[in-house]
């Protein structure tokens, strides 16, 4: 039996998305920020300290995913609900057992 997704929910599957994307990015900025909180401090042309970013800093990464995510997500899903009428919906084939 062949299945068409006629429509798909925008809001609900820009929430979905948003956040795991920021989930799956905390398993990149958790060990960044670790190795940035351990490096020493850098030093500019002229030999003045140049001081790590802060906590906040890497805090602001996940919340950049989960904005993004859910906006571009929302984005696609209205996308293809106006597509549909046009080209038809993506289609998959399941059958009973």
């Amino acid at each position: 039996m062949k299945i068409q997704i006629s429509r798909l929910s925008p809001h609900q599957n820009g929430k979905v998305f948003g956040v795991l994307t920021a989930l799956v990015s905390l398993v990149f900025v958790i060990p960044m920020a670790l190795l940035v909180s351990f490096m020493p401090p850098g030093v500019d042309a002229n030999g003045n300290v140049v001081n790590q970013p802060s906590a906040a800093f890497f805090l602001v990464f996940p919340i950049v995913y989960l904005v993004m995510g859910y906006i571009m997500t929302v984005a696609g899903c209205a996308l293809y609900n106006l597509m549909f009428k046009y080209l038809g919906g993506i289609e998959y084939e399941s059958r009973d057992q």
